[in-house]
């Protein structure tokens, strides 16, 4: 497969348009600011007297596949609306590579997101919905063919999106969040609808696009999944952040000293969902009885 990152587009910025290259690293070249991050300070969402994000401090480096993790509830979709400037904070700062979502240039070289598996038109082919977002930033039509073949959509690329399966609409929308080649991926459930081998490309992707040095934040229910992807944890509860650290050190720090002892290394991420469970169980929004 061949790297994302080698693969040629026009710099929206070149009056001429003209082909560039770009850095190894994704996105516009560096200048001042940090490359490939995704940081939160003091972040802070209110909903008349619900506090769906409590104060928020972290940030999300290149070259790891971060995991978002937190109960129904917990805030991770509005922290991520609030990284991606959908909504506006109450305190508190979110950017992407040092400066917030709406004062990117060309955003979507920088920072690809898929937050909906169906956020396109039911009546346009996913070939054409992935043209209109290229033409937006102006990257030349090929990106778009070979963003099609990379989530393996070529078969069904001039169908109308609105007759995809959910698994299908999944790869759409990764599709979408890797045109610009951007440094830096949010996905929110992208595991959602895909079979067993779709679970496994997804999988795959997000730890290569990691290697390639960009920040990969994924949020997830599917502990299991997490436990084999993520290098990192984010873990949050009520809006507020329980833990930022190692997925391995997490593991060990919250669960049973006995039985991670007794656990062979390579069977230690099935005690991921152990360690969630007694970090969030005051967190949980709507426990059963």
């Amino acid at each position: 497969m061949t790297s994302i990152n080698a693969l040629p587009r026009i710099d929206p910025r070149s009056p001429d348009g003209r082909l560039l290259p770009l850095p190894v690293s994704g996105g516009f070249p560096v200048t001042g600011e940090p490359s490939n991050t995704i940081a939160a300070a003091g972040l802070t969402k209110r909903y008349g007297d619900t506090v769906a994000v409590d104060g928020l401090t972290f940030t999300v480096s290149p070259g790891r596949v971060t995991g978002f993790l937190g109960p129904n509830g917990a805030g991770k979709s509005t922290t991520m609306r609030l990284l991606l400037g959908l909504e506006r904070s109450d305190a508190g700062s979110a950017t992407i590579n040092g400066v917030p979502y709406a004062d990117l240039p060309a955003p979507l070289t920088q920072v690809g997101a898929m937050l909906e598996a169906k956020a396109f038109h039911p009546g346009r082919s996913g070939r054409n919905h992935l043209l209109c977002l290229a033409q937006s930033h102006a990257l030349v039509p090929e990106r778009v063919d070979e963003v099609i073949d990379l989530v393996g959509l070529r078969g069904a690329a001039h169908r109308r999106a609105g007759t995809y399966s959910l698994g299908m609409a999944q790869r759409l929308g990764i599709a979408a969040a890797l045109l610009g080649d951007p440094g830096v991926v949010i996905l929110d459930e992208p595991v959602n609808g895909l079979d067993p081998e779709g679970v496994l490309w997804i999988r795959r992707l997000m730890k290569r696009l990691a290697a390639e040095g960009r920040a990969v934040l994924v949020s997830s229910h599917l502990m299991n999944e997490m436990a084999v992807t993520a290098d990192h944890l984010l873990v949050v509860g009520r809006g507020r952040l329980l833990s930022d650290c190692p997925t391995d050190e997490f593991i060990r720090r919250h669960t049973d000293p006995g039985i991670y002892a007794a656990t062979p290394a390579i069977a230690r991420p099935a005690l991921l969902e152990e360690a969630f469970l007694r970090v969030t169980a005051a967190s949980v929004e709507y426990a059963g009885q």
